[in-house]
């Protein structure tokens, strides 16, 4: 049986390259996203997009092809903006989402989307979790 999108799919394996060009195709919709493209915008200077891309193939290549390329902290990037909402982490996803389907074979890109539900969920824990709240303290 074939994917009903099999027709429009560019890769059968996870590679540096596939890896690299899903990448370049789903953050091309996020910059134009009505929603999270002006935080990035922000946060990303035109001229600095090359470098970035860089720095996200590089994370993206150490958690689903473990090549180790990644020093960083995500988590402290993502807090020092200030601006996160949960609604900008559910778009993300679904553009993720639809760009992974459109780009892999479905076990690929389920595989995608499931490490980047994962990262999504421990970064908004840490950014979103407030104990007070969930305990019914401070009210």
């Amino acid at each position: 049986m074939t994917h009903p999108n099999d027709e429009r799919i560019r890769y059968h394996h996870l590679t540096e390259a596939s890896l690299a060009a899903f990448l370049a195709a789903f953050y091309a919709k996020v910059r134009r996203d009505d929603l999270i493209g002006p935080v990035f915008a922000q946060a990303i200077p035109d001229a600095a997009w090359p470098a970035h891309l860089a720095v996200i193939q590089d994370f993206w290549s150490s958690v689903l092809l473990r090549s180790g390329r990644y020093k960083g902290n995500p988590f402290g990037k993502h807090l020092a903006l200030g601006t996160l909402e949960r609604a900008h982490f559910a778009r993300w996803l679904g553009l993720f989402e639809e760009t992974a389907a459109e780009a892999f074979e479905p076990g690929i890109a389920a595989a995608l989307v499931e490490r980047a539900h994962r990262i999504g969920d421990s970064l908004k824990a840490g950014l979103f979790f407030r104990p007070e709240v969930a305990t019914g303290e401070g009210a």
